[in-house]
């Protein structure tokens, strides 16, 4: 309630003490409000550049990139061996053009000796057409014992119509890997073909394709339990027209998916992963991944972008140094990542001495500020994003600098961003799954192409095999030391 001039004279000359208590609560109410709207206004600037939100998001203006201006120019560089069409030994076919006649008298040159050729080769795709083979089991009667005998047909001739295997690699390629949806699907096989072929026959592709690979998947998960190093991240998936949660689970060589309604841990367990999971977990300081008692590492590359908005918002130097020395050990470590080494444990000290040093700027930037507590409210008192940031690095500080004591260990969780990345890719192609099985199809698949993908494998001859019960099966990385 507002107090006017004259209750304040009055309250001076009566009570003096009750205006130093009103003045009192009137400051710890402007502080409140001061940061409130610091808050908001840091809400507004919040871009892909300076926070975790996705560049999707940014409507005001264009990110610039964290990245730092290289010294070659754009384009390909000098000495750089350049890709072209070149001429082939043994063309498929040969056209002959002669020559009859002289261009200038009109003589005849069929009987004239050829004493030189020009070649030019044309490099062309034929007419696409659908072969169809049609198979025919005899029936024979013994004419001794009247036994009826039949011939057997091929293990993969099961119906008096189907689509060959290789067919249905080629839809399952389109669909899971080119992320292609099924109406366009069906109509780039009627432009070429000039056959017509249903969704369900695609999505019966899918499945055959996604029952062949359950035993790969469950390799792929227990090499990944294995692995020294894991990246683990998750993102929005819809399914049926709900929000469901994509889980991916990989490594340099492997990649898992699952889809969950849940984003916790119960969608991490349903993985089957991270509960046996001893090595080292990388990830962007989702809080449940804390649950797991596996060493853990954060993305650096997440922290930089957080450090920009608390010194573009508040202004604070702290955020700007430690920003600059996380540049400054990633930099040393990849000087020495080149030399095959790691770094000497001086260099350590003095990045470990830097780190302390800012950290305790960073809390004289960052009082504590008493203030009394609304009546009603529960849970943890509330502080500002800049606040929240110093004590994740204050508390968190061998984990953000993983990377610094094990060169193994990655700077950042760029790994399952990238392999979560086609993922949202097919989400803003295709909208949502039309059904639960169609996401755990994908899923499966999808997994299977990105760890084919990351063992320089074709992946159409990868599919092939899947479906001809010969699947690219990875193996565990040879461990140094």
């Amino acid at each position: 309630m507002a107090i006017n001039r004259e209750e304040i004279l009055e309250l001076c000359k009566s009570d003096p003490e009750s205006i130093v208590a009103l003045i009192k609560k009137m400051d710890e109410r402007i502080t409140q409000l001061e940061a409130r709207i610091t808050e908001l206004e840091s809400q507004i600037k919040q871009n892909s550049r300076n926070s975790s939100r996705p560049p999707s998001t940014d409507v005001f203006i264009k990110p610039k990139s964290q990245r730092k201006k290289g010294e070659r120019p754009v384009g390909g560089q000098k000495g750089h061996k350049g890709h072209t069409l070149e001429l082939v030994d043994n063309p498929d076919e040969t056209v002959v053009h002669k020559i009859k006649v002289c261009k200038e008298c009109g003589a005849s040159l069929e009987d004239v000796r050829v004493t030189g050729i020009e070649r030019r080769q044309v490099h062309e795709l034929p007419p696409i057409k659908i072969i169809v083979t049609e198979h025919r089991a005899e029936h024979k009667q013994c004419p001794h014992c009247r036994c009826h005998n039949k011939a057997e047909f091929p293990e993969d001739v099961q119906y008096s119509v189907q689509y060959g295997r290789y067919l249905k690699s080629i839809m399952v390629y389109l669909g899971v890997y080119q992320l292609i949806p099924y109406d366009r699907i069906s109509e780039l096989f009627s432009d070429l073909c000039g056959h017509s072929i249903s969704k369900g026959t695609l999505a019966k592709a899918l499945e055959t394709c996604y029952d062949d690979l359950e035993g790969i998947e469950e390799k792929i998960r227990t090499l990944l339990v294995g692995s020294q190093v894991l990246n683990v991240d998750e993102t929005g998936f819809r399914v049926t027209g709900e929000r469901h949660w994509l889980h991916v689970a990989s490594t340099e060589l492997l990649t898992l998916y699952g889809h969950h309604k849940k984003r916790g841990v119960i969608a991490t367990d349903a993985l089957q992963i991270l509960p046996d999971f001893k090595g080292t977990m990388v990830h962007d300081f989702w809080k449940p991944y804390f649950r797991y008692t596996c060493p853990h590492a954060l993305c650096n590359a997440h922290l930089l972008r957080e450090l920009t908005g608390i010194s573009e918002t508040f202004g604070q130097i702290w955020s700007t140094q430690m920003n600059e020395l996380i540049h400054d050990i990633k930099a040393a470590g990849d000087k020495n990542s080149l030399l095959f080494r790691s770094l000497c444990q001086d260099q350590i000290a003095d990045f470990e001495a830097r780190y302390s040093r800012i950290i305790a700027l960073g809390f004289e930037e960052n009082p504590v500020i008493a203030y009394a507590r609304p009546p009603g409210s529960r849970g943890r008192k509330k502080q500002s994003k800049a606040k929240n940031l110093l004590d994740r690095c204050h508390n968190h500080r061998t984990k953000i600098l993983a990377f610094m004591y094990d060169p193994t260990i990655p700077f950042d969780n760029n790994q399952a961003e990238r392999d979560i990345r086609m993922v949202k890719v097919q989400q803003k192609i295709s909208g949502t799954f039309r059904s639960e099985d169609g996401a755990n199809w994908f899923c499966r698949i999808r997994g299977y192409i990105s760890t084919v993908k990351k063992n320089a494998q074709p992946v159409l001859a990868a599919l092939v095999g899947a479906m001809n019960d010969t699947p690219f099966i990875p193996s565990a990385p040879h461990r140094s030391g």
